[in-house]
């Protein structure tokens, strides 16, 4: 399973790191909320541990330890749930970004040790308790573990390292300077020391220069030293810088440094799509190190989801997942902001209240936005990566942000009638709109297919106009709530009357249009009685060129979708009668008029009626409040013309 999701062996490394600098920013955090410990907070710090002669490598922290319970519940997940049920989740998901959220969902860092190692123990203690546990796994679905008297604070992961295979990319991991290469490539930021025995160098004396020997030599003293203070344990060199990233100038950190930090904080091995710096100086400080990831996550649009921005304040880690620092419909972003002035001891409920972090959130906010707006002018694929992975989400803003509502217009995407494939900005659409237009047209719908194939497209379609197709389910929402863009009014072509036709054309148009009027005027209200129970007009139609009827919203009535959607929600809805409009060009609807003159009381003229109501519901993609008594309808008419 775990080969399955890896193809970098050197990163179980850098998974076991990480778990651990995570453990101790526990521990530092509990020590500043005053939590009775018994722990030492004096010297956190990571330690790994070679053993040549034995084959094991042991990644060891003082930090923050489990419980018995918490092994099980979380580094016994696997085995307790079932690896065959894990990688079936796993296939299910088929692309990276789902797997990416079931390795977080199931703890699989800690597993990744099993690429390198054939047995794996974990020793650990909980900073509150006095007695440990033991865990321990050869990586075939089933682990044994035990309770100890006795257990050294925080934990130990001993990986019995597998022979050595270069050809298979395992390497041997007991050798120091692959050790070095690999911190230094993947933890060199992360804030505590990672310690590692130095080397001796006797067996090497024979290959340096007498220079090299002397310092060799001054050294090797000075470590005797003190690890004779120490009781003669071997002397310790720190293997990372512990400089924190975000700290550091643009100048001094490369791509890669960057985006090895965001796959710490992420858990993704993905790399981001976008690198975001932000320093505020002057009377509020702070400095922001913020990530776009290049794939969302699977849990994006679920309600357990959580928001990945993390707070310190003055290099302390405060929390994860931060939700006041970023606003849900921007959940996807990932990062650390550390704060200068905030209380070490803050806590969730006065986050909510501090003004400091209120104005942070505002700037970091608009600093996001503004950033995906220059990716849109500067690289225009990277945008569509972006708008692809997290547009539905943005789109949640236009509802409740309405402070940054015309920004998240400017960034938005939409399909529309002039491209089938590429999608448009509004600002392209307001480009190419025609001359006079003063309406952005658009038309909901469950797919792009469904609403082209709509008889509300007809006139639009005949005349040119450009039609936005909005097919997302937030889009209901927003549309209805957001009324203008650039001094551009949205119209929707589903609802409310529709005129296209110019000035000249309805001057032009207007004794032809007084005459239908009268001459549908009898059959109009005829149908509007006749089918009271499912529509609340009927009335002639400028809008349709070749079907013979449709059926349209009030200008501010809730669409159908909308409506589906709030019932499946639980929301009692009344029902909502709609317009049923008429093509008068169109054979079917002058036939029955006529019929009707002829004589209104013929039997079938109610059927008909009904007959084009239903049609006219089924080009839409509606649906119909007795489908039976359509068909047997239908059935019967064309049973007639046999």
């Amino acid at each position: 399973m775990i080969h399955s999701i890896y193809s970098n062996k050197d990163v179980f490394l850098r998974e076991l790191i990480s778990n651990a600098s995570d453990a101790l920013d526990k521990l530092r955090l509990e020590a500043l909320r005053g939590t009775e410990l018994r722990a030492d907070t004096s010297d956190l710090h990571i330690e790994i541990e070679v053993d040549k002669e034995h084959r094991t490598l042991t990644v060891r922290d003082n930090g923050i330890g489990m419980a018995h319970d918490e092994v099980v519940g979380l580094i016994g997940t696997i085995a307790k749930s079932g690896t065959a049920e894990f990688l079936r989740e796993l296939k299910e998901a088929k692309d990276a970004a789902a797997s990416q959220d079931l390795i977080g969902q199931f703890g699989v860092g800690f597993y990744s040790g099993f690429m390198v190692a054939d047995q794996v123990t974990l020793v650990t203690r909980h900073a509150t308790e006095t007695r440990g546990t033991r865990w321990e796994s050869t990586g075939e679905g089933t682990y044994t573990i035990e309770e100890l008297d006795e257990a050294p604070q925080g934990t130990s992961v001993i990986l019995r390292l597998k022979p050595e295979d270069t050809e298979d990319s395992l390497f041997d991991y007991t050798s120091p300077w692959k050790i070095k290469e690999i911190v230094k490539r993947y933890s060199d930021f992360i804030t505590w020391p990672i310690r590692m025995a130095a080397e001796s160098t006797n067996a090497d004396a024979s290959a340096t220069t007498d220079a090299d020997a002397e310092a060799d030599k001054s050294e090797d003293e000075a470590g005797e030293k003190a690890g004779e203070k120490a009781g003669d344990e071997p002397r310790l060199e720190t293997l990372n810088s512990m400089k924190a990233l975000w700290a550091r100038s643009r100048d001094e950190v490369s791509d890669d440094e960057y985006h090895e930090f965001y796959k710490h904080i992420s858990h993704d091995w993905n790399n981001p799509l976008e690198t975001i710096r932000m320093q505020a100086e002057g009377t509020f400080e702070y400095q922001a190190l913020l990530f776009i990831p290049s794939q969302a996550p699977l849990d994006l649009f679920m309600r357990e989801r959580k928001r990945g921005v993390q707070l310190y304040v003055k290099r302390v880690f405060i929390m994860d997942d931060c939700e006041e620092l970023m606003p849900e419909y921007l959940r996807f972003v990932k990062g650390v902001v550390d704060a200068q002035d905030l209380s070490l001891n803050v806590s969730r409920e006065t986050l909510q209240q501090d003004r400091q972090i209120q104005l942070m959130r505002r700037r970091l906010v608009k600093k996001v936005l503004s950033t995906v707006k220059d990716m849109m002018s500067e690289n225009a694929e990277r945008y569509a990566t972006f708008w692809k992975e997290f547009g539905r989400a943005v789109k949640e803003g236009l509802l409740d942000d309405f402070e940054n509502r015309d920004a998240i217009l400017e960034i938005s995407s939409f399909a529309s009638t002039h491209d089938p494939e590429r999608p448009t900005t509004l600002r392209q659409y307001l480009d190419r709109m025609k001359d006079g237009q003063q309406h952005i047209y658009y038309m909901t719908g469950e797919s792009r297919s469904i609403i082209e194939s709509s008889p509300h497209m007809e006139a639009f379609r005949e005349k040119g106009y450009e039609v936005l197709l909005l097919t997302d389910p937030i889009d209901e929402m927003w549309v209805g709530s957001v009324p203008e863009f650039d001094g551009k009014q949205f119209q929707s072509i589903a609802k409310g009357q529709v005129d296209l036709d110019t000035e000249e054309e309805k001057k032009e148009g207007e004794a032809e249009r007084e005459q239908r009027k009268k001459d549908f005027a009898e059959l109009l209200s005829w149908m509007t009685t006749t089918l009271s129970e499912q529509v609340k007009e009927v009335r002639l139609s400028s809008r349709l060129t070749t079907s013979p009827a449709c059926v349209v919203g009030d200008t501010h009535d809730v669409t159908p979708q909308l409506e589906n959607m709030f019932r499946a929600m639980g929301q009692d809805m009344p029902q909502i009668k709609r317009i049923l409009e008429l093509n008068p060009t169109h054979p079917l609807v002058t036939g029955l008029r006529e019929a009707h003159s002829a004589d209104p009381d013929a039997a079938g003229l109610a059927e008909t009626a009904e007959l084009i109501h239903g049609m006219a519901v089924l080009a839409e993609g509606g649906e119909l409040s007795d489908p039976a008594r359509f068909i047997k309808l239908m059935a019967d008419r064309l049973r007639h013309t046999l």
